[in-house]
């Protein structure tokens, strides 16, 4: 092999050997993004403007990340969130400068449950949105028109939502129906199963080990006194610490703290609560066990706010 096939190799051979080393550009990581409102949720578009990459990963700053070029990435709660973008071209990463976005807390969503023995004014929290604009489609469509709050247990809740229970005769067994879907569990610190809380039902860990609620049957919180050696057992079991001023409110309202970090609580009944102490304590069938005798109608769910 003459002297110049040989430098043309070698050549050739150092460029694929740099190449499989890294030995590319440094990248340069940079983006713009666009947010389209204030308030939250909101679906903020990313435009990637980095130089040199063959890959990329985004942190968003609120726990979530991707490694899309161009994401669209949701915020479905509020606060102040810190952005990075990392691109990467071989074993040479560089990470832009970290931007952020503030985003504000939307008005909370108010609903009235109108029924036979009255109306109920609830608000339902932001920090559980699927739940909440879950329950808000529902109520729009007109999904719990005419169902019955079909199971009442006083000192613990009130249970409503089964679609099966629309006209159910007497000795029908309720409590199984819904829309066919189930959403995904959203535990939130400081959401406890206080007197009035609206919560999502579910089916029990056996079948259902991420806790996903049922796609419409909810139930609101009678309950009954509360102390410290309740709430200790509550938070012991599930290895998690009640602050003074929940201590305080659990002892002075009542509630159910031992289903607290196991269903979700999505809202708070917040006039109307003499409301479902009337429910709580309507006669049950004895063969029909916690169906009241007399069927309580949810006449309607109105969107206040």
């Amino acid at each position: 092999m003459n002297i110049m096939k040989q430098t043309i190799y070698l050549l050739a051979f150092a460029t694929i050997f740099l190449a499989s080393c890294g030995g590319g550009k440094e990248p340069v990581s940079s983006f713009k993004m666009d947010v389209p409102a204030e308030i939250a949720p909101v679906a903020v578009t990313f435009e990637n403007v980095s130089e040199d990459a063959e890959a990329y990963m985004w942190d968003f700053g609120d726990g979530q990340t991707s490694n899309e070029e161009n994401p669209i990435h949701t915020y479905e709660l509020w606060g102040t969130f810190n952005i990075t973008l990392t691109a990467m071209n071989g074993d040479k990463s560089t990470i832009s400068q970290q931007r952020s976005i503030t985003l504000i807390e939307p008005r909370r969503k108010v609903i009235e449950i109108v029924t036979n023995f009255g109306t109920m004014s609830a608000e339902l929290s932001n920090y559980t949105p699927k739940h909440r604009d879950n329950f808000v489609k529902l109520a729009k469509e007109g999904y719990f028109k005419d169902l019955l709050f079909h199971r009442v247990m006083e000192g613990f809740m009130i249970q409503g939502g089964d679609p099966e229970s629309r006209n159910a005769p007497a000795n029908k067994q309720l409590g199984n129906g819904g829309p066919g879907y189930t959403i995904p569990a959203e535990m939130v610190d400081g959401l406890h199963h206080y007197k009035g809380a609206l919560a999502a039902a579910r089916q029990p860990d056996g079948v259902n080990p991420q806790k996903a609620s049922s796609g419409s049957q909810f139930y609101i919180v009678h309950g009954r006194s509360v102390d410290d050696a309740q709430l200790y057992q509550a938070s012991q079991r599930k290895s998690f610490a009640y602050t003074e001023a929940e201590k305080n409110y659990y002892k002075q309202n009542g509630g159910v703290p031992f289903l607290d970090k196991d269903y979700t609580v999505f809202g708070y009944v917040r006039e109307g609560l003499e409301i479902v102490d009337m429910i709580a304590g309507q006669p049950v069938s004895s063969t029909n066990p916690n169906r009241p005798i007399k069927d309580i109608k949810i006449f309607s769910v109105n969107i206040v706010e």
